[in-house]
């Protein structure tokens, strides 16, 4: 361990590398078995190294939680944007937003973050810095919602709605849904979480959708005039 400790302090680089190699240690562990049947030593065997290493960088499990929760977060936002860069209209970007919080691709290498935010939000209950951190990520979440409204907005596609109520609201609704689907709800699959949210998003911001499988019928286009 004192030789670990050692190569870390004297090189910033390969501290930084070995802290990621044991975060995507800890997000693969944490995803397979859960928060509460993850140790420490899972961790460090999974990564290679002594539990001791992982307790020098992390300090508590707690936050190997919060940070392997902060990469697939990370990870999700990387793909997202990519999908919503490829689609003109806020409305489309929306529809990006929500599949990939539902049906993200199968290339995309990040695990289930229904589960990771159940872990997430049951810890955030009595441990105030996980709490912390919870708050962090709902905040960046709404933001992101609020700044495709507001772009919707600027172009006339969305209804002059409040974008910070509408983000409140619509994140709620999506990590609700994103619940159902982590515990496996026969009710709710990720077909009809994605309908469930554009049909609400566009009676909130006024436009017209029509659900892929009425698509290219007499209905007309996925997205028209409201």
């Amino acid at each position: 361990m004192g030789d670990e400790r050692t190569a870390v302090d004297g090189d910033g680089s390969a501290g930084d590398s070995r802290r990621e190699e044991l975060v995507r240690a800890a997000l693969e562990v944490i995803a397979e078995r859960g928060f509460a049947d993850t140790r420490i030593a899972d961790v460090a065997a999974r990564a290679g190294t002594s539990p001791a290493l992982v307790i020098y960088y992390f300090e508590t499990k707690d936050n190997l939680l919060t940070e392997a929760v902060r990469l697939a977060e990370d990870l999700w936002y990387d793909c997202g944007y990519r999908r919503m860069a490829a689609v003109s209209g806020a409305a489309a970007r929306l529809e990006e937003m929500i599949c990939t919080t539902f049906m993200p691709p199968a290339d995309v290498d990040f695990p289930d973050l229904g589960m990771l935010w159940v872990d997430l939000w049951a810890r955030s209950l009595r441990h105030a810095e996980v709490a912390r951190v919870r708050q962090e990520f709902d905040a960046r979440w709404r933001t992101v919602i609020a700044e495709v409204v507001v772009e919707g907005q600027a172009t006339g596609e969305f209804s002059p709605v409040d974008p910070g109520e509408f983000a409140t609201a619509f994140s709620a609704l999506l990590d609700g849904l994103a619940v159902q689907i982590a515990l496996d709800d026969p009710a709710v699959d990720p077909e009809t979480a994605c309908r469930i949210s554009m049909g609400f998003a566009a009676a909130t911001l006024g436009f017209r959708w029509v659900p892929p499988e009425l698509a290219g019928t007499a209905a007309g286009s996925a997205f028209t005039e409201s």
